[in-house]
């Protein structure tokens, strides 16, 4: 089975009911795919599927097939990161990083589909996504930050 992952063509043998998340991890060695809850709960697993935030924990290996499969790992473009990346980074959302990757692709879907998202927006895309460590007020800022910085407003 081919797969479209962040722009490259992979080759898996693997059985079609196998979830995306174990394909990704342990197949593909593309290890910022958390795995959380296992139960599409926490959203550490998110992954974009042609664009749209999706489960991996949850999706089977066959509902990727023939789609563009975009991992955390896939964001970066030519040694530069994307703004939501970028500006988690400034926020200093991390502190146990363990949801980042699940939020960041949340937040760029958001951010495709709504270039300039009001807060309530920002909060209901990513209410899917649990932080344990309660760094929501820094999530949202730095969602606000990525979309300045994507529009090419400066930042400090």
């Amino acid at each position: 089975m081919d797969l479209d992952i962040n722009g490259v063509r992979h080759s898996v043998q693997s059985d079609p009911e196998r979830r995306l998340l174990y394909v990704l991890r342990d197949e593909l060695d593309l290890t910022g795919t958390k795995y959380g809850c296992g139960e599409g709960q926490c959203g550490a697993c998110t992954v974009l599927l042609d664009d749209a935030p999706i489960r991996s924990c949850l999706t089977p290996l066959s509902a990727a097939l023939g789609k563009k499969i975009t991992t955390i790992e896939g964001l970066e473009r030519k040694g530069k990161l994307h703004p939501v990346q970028e500006a988690f980074m400034d926020v200093d959302v991390m502190q146990c990083g363990y949801c980042n990757s699940g939020m960041i692709m949340s937040a760029v879907a958001l951010l495709q589909r709504k270039p300039v998202p009001a807060e309530a927006e920002i909060r209901s895309a990513l209410q899917g996504n649990l932080c344990r460590c309660g760094t929501y007020p820094r999530i949202l800022e730095a969602v606000h930050l990525a979309a300045r910085m994507a529009n090419g407003a400066q930042h400090d």
